[in-house]
């Protein structure tokens, strides 16, 4: 598992997503917990088929429960899931995008990076970008989100974290839409990650 981690911690290093920090008061330590998969069914002791996750590898994630109980909690609003879907009836067709390593494309202000700061044996480290564990990371990255596509949101996109659902009522108009969408994207230095979207689909 250490293996796993140093892993992490080159690949960082390497996107300059981290970077060596000498000292912080913030220092977080690093766990690795498993990075479960799909559903698979398994024999259990009594010969009965049991629906369990597997393990397919693992994942370092930084504890940052000192940091977090210190923090002022952000509690901007996440929009729930049957309003999304309410907006989203009624319309033809339909482009769902994912953000690309989401968090990690909100740069965290240089006065607080040092509040990011992780340990390992090897050194210690802080982030750039916003990393994954903050009690208002969630808040912060739909905030970046909804400034990015204001004058979209409810009319032809919705936002919610990193997950975008483009719709139109017609093909033409959802490729209009589509086509506006992606512009915010590259004018705002918004990376998608282009396996995980769907273009033009009817449900």
């Amino acid at each position: 598992m250490q293996e796993v981690v140093k892993k992490e911690i080159v690949k960082l290093l390497d996107t300059r997503i981290i970077y060596p920090i000498a000292d912080s008061p913030w220092v977080s330590p690093i766990q690795c917990i498993p990075k479960k998969g799909g559903i698979t069914l398994v024999t259990n002791k009594k010969d009965e088929l049991v629906p369990t996750r597997t393990v397919t590898g693992w994942r370092g994630c930084i504890d940052y429960r000192k940091l977090n109980e210190a923090t002022a909690k952000d509690h901007f609003p996440l929009p729930f899931m049957d309003q999304i879907l309410e907006r989203l009836t009624g319309n033809k067709y339909f482009c769902f995008l994912d953000g690309f390593s989401g968090y990690f494309q909100i740069p965290v202000d240089p006065m607080d990076q040092e509040k990011t700061t992780l340990t390992r044996p090897f050194g210690t480290y802080a982030y750039r970008r916003m990393p994954f564990g903050l009690c208002n990371a969630l808040a912060t990255f739909q905030r970046c989100m909804l400034a990015i596509f204001q004058d979209m949101i409810e009319e032809s996109v919705e936002v919610f974290m990193d997950d975008f659902s483009v719709f139109g009522n017609s093909f033409d108009h959802c490729l209009k839409n589509i086509d506006k969408m992606l512009q915010c994207c590259k004018d705002a230095n918004l990376v998608l990650n282009w396996e995980k979207c769907h273009f033009m689909v009817k449900e």
